[in-house]
This record gives structure tokens, C-alpha cells and sequence, in this order.
């Protein structure tokens, strides 16, 4: 195995990740990143970006992120394919190992790995990426005004997302396998009281349809049972709304994580449990999960980065 030493080293490469390697960069730490198994992170996977400030006319998610990667090295970050495969944070300096073939140990070590969002497994949710098919209201309820759409869970997180595109579409479905809602009570009156919100419940969707995007979903009511019916929706937007997954596997003997699996990170910082290592973007955001959000969050975990060398002379 190779062996290089950085004094900051960059695990992926979506707002997060790029916002620290320009951070970093300008503060002259010569950081390294690998851009992981997306490169880009999720926004490559959406066709246009509405909400980040700079783009008054919208921008593609692909193009977004690669003036993100060009800013940053602009300022000399070095940028690499590559996918951590496993780490040990024992002890300082941190050892990261690159596509199992090439160790990397590091003073600083930057975790921008994000978060996956949870799909139903169905055929029809790749053929319809980018095309009706959606993991985030807020990034694209936008385009789905006046229009019909449905949404995938029985949660708050759902029940936030319907109520977020009752304010836009005409019509919103919430499909529940489930004869109940898991979401708070506040939020299940919520979801009941808008008009615009119908709740089908003990409905599963087993398929999507549509010529060039989704026209409509296939769904099974009651599922097994004796009165199992087939029902179709017409809906122009399908969004799933049923939990994500951080990315953290490569980490987790070593991180204190919240609940769910996210990194726990320190008040208001990118601290981790770990000195010299900090969490930024989905990875360590249950809540927002913003590109503008995980930026930020980038921001500030290279400058603890820069902090953290200069008090120890690193």
C-alpha cells in the first residue's frame, strides 16, 4: 500500500465537501479530497437548482457542483476519484484508507460522506430519476405547482413534505402501508385538516407509469388480504419520504453518532468526538439536509480545520 500525509484530507465532494476544500484551500492547508462514490453528491441527480442564492435564473445540478469543484481548485485543493474504504481514528494522525489500495493519514480529517435517501426498491423509481421521481420536497416541489403529486410515508418527515407540497400542488396523496400515520399527534391533525391532502392508507406502490415522466403509480390496497384491490393515481411527482441512510460505516467504530445513525457533532460546530476531525453536510444533518445548508456547514468545519492545526503547529 501507498502511504501520503496531508494536513487535511476531504471525504466527499457534494456542497459540503467542496465548500471546505475552497475554505481550505484560501487558508493555505493544501487539502486533499475524494470526491467518493457520487461525486457531486445528490445534487448531480436533479436537474435544476432553484434555491441557492446566486443562480437567479436556476442552475443544473451538474453544473452547480461543477463550478463548486472549479472554485476550489482555483485556489489549489487537490481533487481526486477515490472512495474511502476504511479508516482507523484511534490516534492522530488519522489514517484513511482510498479504494482498499492506498493509505492516507491526515492531521485534519474533513467527513462530508452525506446521506442516502431510502427508496422503495422499485424498478420504475431509476427509470423515472429526474423525471417525477424525487427524495426532496423542498428541493423540488417548486416545479410541481397546480399539479398533482404523491408522497411515500407515514412519519413527520412525511407529513412535513405533504403539508410542504399542499401549499403548491393542487392535489396531494399520502400513501401509508400502515392502517395508521406514525407522525406526532400535531402532525397527523395537521395533515387531516388540509383539504387538499387525501391520506391512503394500507395502500403500497408497487410501480410508477408515464411516457417521457410520471403520469401516475400503480398501488395495492391492502396488501395479502382477502379484499386486496389495485388502484391507480394520477400524479405528475412521486416523493419519497421514508427516512435516509448517513453514510458512515467507514467511520462509526469511531464516532459518537445521534439516534439515527448521524454523526454527533458539538453545539453549534462540526466537532466530532474525535479532536481534528469534524462532520459537515447530511452526514451530520438530520434536519435541514440543504445544499445551502451542508455549504455552510463546510465553511465551518475548515475553519476549525485551520484552527485546530495552528493551536497544535501542525
Amino acid at each position: 500500500m501507498e502511504n501520503e500525509h496531508v494536513r487535511c484530507l476531504i471525504i466527499g465532494s457534494g456542497p459540503a465537501g467542496y465548500t471546505a476544500a475552497i475554505y481550505a484551500s484560501r487558508a493555505n492547508l493544501s487539502p486533499v479530497l475524494y470526491s467518493g462514490m457520487q461525486p457531486g453528491g445528490q445534487l448531480t441527480t436533479t436537474t435544476e437548482v432553484e434555491n441557492f442564492p446566486g443562480y437567479p435564473e436556476g442552475v443544473d445540478g451538474n453544473q452547480m457542483m461543477a463550478d463548486l469543484r472549479g472554485q476550489a481548485e482555483r485556489f489549489g485543493a487537490d481533487i481526486r476519484m477515490g472512495v474511502a474504504t476504511a479508516s482507523d481514528l484511534s490516534k492522530a494522525p488519522y489514517k484513511v484508507e482510498i479504494d482498499g489500495e492506498n493509505t492516507i493519514t491526515c492531521d485534519t480529517l474533513i467527513i462530508c460522506t452525506g446521506a442516502s435517501a431510502k427508496y422503495l426498491g422499485l424498478p420504475d423509481e431509476a427509470k423515472y430519476a429526474g423525471m417525477g421521481v424525487s427524495a426532496c420536497a423542498t428541493c423540488d416541489g417548486f416545479f410541481y405547482r397546480k399539479k398533482n403529486v404523491a408522497v411515500v410515508g407515514g412519519g413527520d418527515t412525511a407529513c412535513e413534505e405533504a403539508l410542504y407540497l399542499a401549499s403548491l400542488a393542487s392535489k396531494v396523496y399520502l400513501i401509508v402501508r400502515k392502517p395508521f400515520l406514525r407522525a406526532s399527534k400535531v402532525m397527523q391533525e395537521r395533515v387531516m385538516k388540509k383539504e387538499n391532502i387525501t391520506v391512503l392508507f394500507e395502500h403500497n406502490t408497487v410501480g410508477l407509469f408515464g411516457k417521457d415522466g410520471v403520469e401516475g403509480a400503480h398501488l395495492v390496497k391492502r396488501k395479502g388480504e382477502p379484499d386486496e384491490e389495485m388502484v391507480d393515481i394520477a400524479i405528475d411527482g412521486f416523493f419519497l419520504a421514508i427516512g435516509h441512510t448517513p453514510n458512515v460505516k467507514v467511520f462509526e467504530k469511531y464516532l459518537e453518532l445521534e439516534e439515527h445513525g448521524y454523526i454527533k457533532t458539538q453545539g453549534m460546530t462540526p466537532r466530532t468526538n474525535i479532536p481534528g476531525v469534524y462532520a459537515a453536510g447530511d452526514v451530520a444533518d438530520p434536519l435541514y439536509r440543504q445544499a445551502i445548508v451542508a455549504a455552510a456547514s463546510g465553511c465551518k468545519a475548515a475553519m476549525e480545520a485551520e484552527k485546530y492545526l495552528g493551536e497544535h503547529g501542525l
